[in-house]
């Protein structure tokens, strides 16, 4: 089974299983442990750092919300360590003992983003050899962690508001709910209150999502969590090249980490000291060992400069009245990202700092990739 499938049941069984809550205990019983060995926490997620004052507040706040079963929305850039505060959370509460399921949004193919969170039956659509439970059944008893939220589409939006409130799922293709017993924990890197006011998310379910909300602050806020969290990817990486015991960061190379204002937050500190034990000679971490990108380099003394020549474009684009702006400003920059990253997506859609979905409809709108066609499903 590939780590992005649910669990997968044949018909026979989903006729003769249980109902009810003899049901959702044989399911919690039966997915506890395969969920777990799924969704093996990544190095990054396992980087529980609290040094910095403000990581320090936010260790107290998430020690207040975890006991409950509350819903949770978690809110920060990319990179900051959501699905960390996400495990947590659930490793503080009373599901400790439960599943907990981290699920990717942004990643879903679009056309059967339903069947991956809600399970299908066999025959329920093209391809539909089997029946299979969704991710929200495999985390019954336990946690659910959607990452990128704001991603879905409106219809999904609508089935997620559903679940939330009547705390039950319908498999694609079923005509009899399931009862679940799921805490959900979301997180989103984009403002959905704007998302909102735009007519792109749906207000009610913000509000059923937003009952616990935690700001994560990006990395450069709290910089007492930085030599921590270095300190923690060494050990890991150092152990992994078999130099645990000898590898050290020098401190020209500690104060360039704490000079830095980390654009990519965790994610990019993690990989710049994965590189740094690769590269280095000797026993210690220097400065030129951190490969250190231009981006958060020229940040700090640059912002200022290349803001002005972007809003003196602007500027003379208003002037001239330029019909479609927005169209016109929003295709020149997926444009030109594509072509900086090489035709790459994945590269692309980091850069801009979206999801693969959303770069795809763009493309598939300026006409660069064809368009997705949805597949109807098929009554059973």
């Amino acid at each position: 089974m590939s780590p992005t499938e649910p669990p997968s049941s044949s018909s026979a069984d989903r006729a003769n299983a249980p109902t009810g809550r003899k049901r959702e205990r044989l399911s919690i019983l039966t997915m506890a442990s395969l969920t777990k060995e799924v969704h093996r926490p990544t190095i990054r997620a396992s980087a529980l750092v609290f040094e910095d004052p403000i990581s320090r507040e936010l260790k107290d706040h998430l020690e207040k919300v975890a006991p409950s079963n509350a819903t949770i929305l978690i809110v920060g850039e990319t990179g900051t360590g959501k699905e960390l505060v996400a495990r947590f959370v659930h490793q503080s509460s009373d599901r400790r003992n439960g599943p907990f399921v981290a699920v990717n949004c942004g990643t879903f193919v679009e056309t059967l983003v339903e069947a991956e969170l809600f399970g299908h039956e066999k025959g329920a659509f093209t391809g539909a050899t089997h029946a299979k439970r969704g991710w929200f059944e495999a985390a019954n008893g336990g946690t659910i962690f959607l990452d990128e939220i704001g991603d879905l589409a409106p219809a999904l939006q609508v089935k997620l508001l559903r679940v939330l409130q009547e705390r039950e799922v319908v498999p694609v293709g079923a005509r009899q709910p399931v009862p679940i017993d799921v805490r959900v924990i979301a997180a989103t890197n984009i403002d959905l209150e704007q998302a909102v006011r735009l007519n792109r998310f749906r207000q009610d379910l913000f509000y059923r999502l937003n009952v616990a909300r935690v700001d994560l602050h990006p990395l450069r806020d709290r910089p007492g969590d930085i030599l921590p969290l270095a300190e923690h990817f060494l050990a890991i990486y150092a152990a992994q090249q078999e130099r645990g015991d000898e590898l050290r960061i020098h401190r020209d190379a500690v104060r360039g980490l704490r000079n830095y204002v980390w654009p990519g937050n965790i994610r990019e500190l993690e990989n710049v000291i994965h590189h740094a034990v690769l590269v280095a000679q000797g026993n210690e971490i220097m400065a030129r060992d951190l490969n250190l990108s231009r981006i958060g380099l020229d940040h700090a003394s640059s912002v200022g400069q290349q803001d002005e020549p972007i809003a003196q474009i602007f500027r003379r684009l208003f002037d001239t009245s330029t019909p479609g702006l927005y169209d016109l400003v929003s295709e020149q920059l997926v444009r030109a990202a594509l072509d900086y990253c090489d035709g790459n997506q994945v590269q692309t859609a980091r850069l801009l700092g979206i999801s693969r979905n959303v770069l795809r409809s763009h493309l598939a709108r300026l006409g660069v990739i064809a368009p997705v066609r949805r597949k109807l499903p098929i009554e059973s």
